[in-house]
Order: C-alpha cells, then structure tokens, then sequence
C-alpha cells in the first residue's frame, strides 16, 4: 500500500500541449455544460411552479433533471479548469469525490429510465388503474429506492476501486473513471472490483430489458389507435428514448469493460463522452422540450404569452 498512499493527486488527459486547442476544448465542453445545465434547469422550474404539473410522470422527470445536472457538474467543470489554467492535476481526495459522486447520479440515472418507462407503460395500458397504483407514496417510495440504490452502488464501486495499491497516477481520461483507474494497478488482480462492474452492467441490463418489454406493450397499445396523428405523436416520443437509453447501456458497458478487452485510448474517449455528457443534454429535449405542457409551464414562468 505505500505506492499508494504516497498518491496525493492524479493527473488527467491532456487534450493537447498546444494552448489554442486547450481554449477550444475548454469552449467546446463550455458549450456542452451550458447547454445541459440550462435545459434542465428550465425542466426544475417547470415542474416545481406549476402546479398543473405535479404529476407522477414530470415528478419523475424533474427527479430525472435533477440527477443530469448532478452528473454534468461533477466532471465537466473540472475539466474545463484544467484546460483554461493549463493543468492536468486533481487531488486524491477530488478523485475519491468526482468517481463517488459521479456513480451516484449515473446510477440513479438507469433507474429513474427505467421507471418513467414503467410510468408511460401502465399510463398507456392500464389507465383506469394509474391512479391507484402511481400514487403519490407509491412515487416517493420509487424515487427514494432510486437514489438510495444509486448512493449504495456508487459507495461500493468507490470503496472496491481505492482498496488496492496503484502504482501510478495518470489516468488516461478527462475525468476519475473506474476503468481507467483500474489500468493503474501494480498487478492485474483486480477481480473484485470487475465483478463488482459485471453485477452493475447485468444490473443495468435488466433495467434495458425491462424497458424494452415495457416499450413493446405500449407501442402494441399503440398501433390499436384508430388516429394517424396519436400514433405518430406516441412513435415519436418512444423511439428517442429507446434510441438515448441504447446508447446509454451500450456505451458505458463496452466502457466499464475496456481494461478487459484493451481498447484504444481514443475509443475510451468517445465513449467516456457518449455515456457521460450527450445523455444530460438530451435528455431534456427528448421528455420536456416538445412537450406542450413543459412549455406552457416556461411561458408562464417567464411571464410570455
């Protein structure tokens, strides 16, 4: 354990030794912060001053905004820091908080997917019972599970990935990640820490399915409407979700599993950004934006007609 303790700080990618690449990096994620920020604050308002929105389904989504600008505050910023101030360093302890933080909000992120999912299912087939079984105990109950599990699971990944002695501290990402952490070993005995990833990524597998089976029933219930345009309407909000939720599980599986396979640096970059950042931006656009309640919500916040 002395390699290790002796650690008091990692050192991350470097995007580039050249300084005007360092400001566009640091403009480009500026870009991408702002723009997740934003949208999701915009649903948080939304959802908490209007009262015609106090609903199960845009609890869960506010619940949802909440858990992306979560995810996007605890990695973005720091990066953009270090490429303005041209530095590479995070503190031991920062390192410990950003993986802590970042696998509770991530976590939490599949299972509150997963129940808005089961929220549209029993809404679309079985409305005569939607009121009795999403009840406002029954959605608190949901939610607090939903975090509780993301805090449990973050706890225990964080907790696997510093019991082990790292013999360096260059990690090969913009950010704390596990993966690449777990690259930092003194030797390849790491098998706790992997089957503990294997459980998650089977965990979130499950959740996949589920969605899946949930999205077959309503898009079933679907194609029994008589109207062209309800059909279109309810296709068109399914499949961005189907299409964001894919890329979610699919990206951050081949990601948690890349020290097994070796997969190139620049294919752990893209996939690190694919599962971490483009979720929380689209997200918002994909459940709120196009919905006409969410914008009635903003104009009357806003005071416009």
């Amino acid at each position: 354990m002395d390699n290790q303790t002796s650690i008091t700080e990692f050192m991350l990618l470097e995007f580039s030794p050249t300084r005007e690449l360092q400001i566009l990096h640091f403009l480009i994620f500026l870009v991408l912060y702002l723009a997740g920020v934003t949208g999701n604050l915009l649903i948080i308002s939304a959802v908490a001053f209007d009262r015609r929105l106090h609903t199960p389904m845009y609890f869960f989504l506010m619940n949802l905004a909440l858990q992306d600008l979560g995810q996007v505050s605890v990695i973005i910023p720091k990066s953009m820091i270090n490429s303005l101030l041209n530095t590479r360093h995070i503190t031991y302890s920062g390192c410990v908080a950003q993986i802590l933080l970042f696998l509770f909000f991530a976590g939490s992120d599949f299972s509150i997917l997963t129940v808005m999912a089961y929220d549209r299912y029993v809404a679309i087939c079985n409305p005569l019972q939607y009121e009795l079984i999403m009840n406002k105990r029954a959605c608190k109950k949901i939610i607090a599970s939903a975090w509780i599990g993301g805090l449990f699971n973050s706890v225990l990944h964080t907790g696997a990935t510093f019991a082990t002695a790292l013999c360096s501290n260059i990690v090969n990402q913009f950010f704390c990640e596990i993966p690449q952490l777990l690259k930092l070993y003194c030797s390849s005995q790491y098998q706790t820490e992997m089957v503990a990833i294997c459980i998650s990524i089977l965990a979130v597998l499950g959740c996949f399915t589920f969605v899946i089976i949930s999205y077959i029933h309503i898009l079933m219930a679907v194609l029994r409407i008589p109207s062209a345009q309800g059909r279109k309407k309810a296709f068109s909000t399914c499949l961005p979700h189907l299409m964001v939720f894919s890329t979610l599980v699919l990206t951050s599986s081949i990601a948690h599993l890349s020290p097994a396979f070796n997969t190139p640096p620049h294919m752990d970059f893209i996939f690190a950004i694919m599962y971490s950042t483009v979720p929380p931006m689209l997200n918002p656009v994909i459940y709120s934006m196009r919905n006409k309640d969410i914008k009635v919500a903003l104009s009357k916040l806003f005071g416009l007609r």
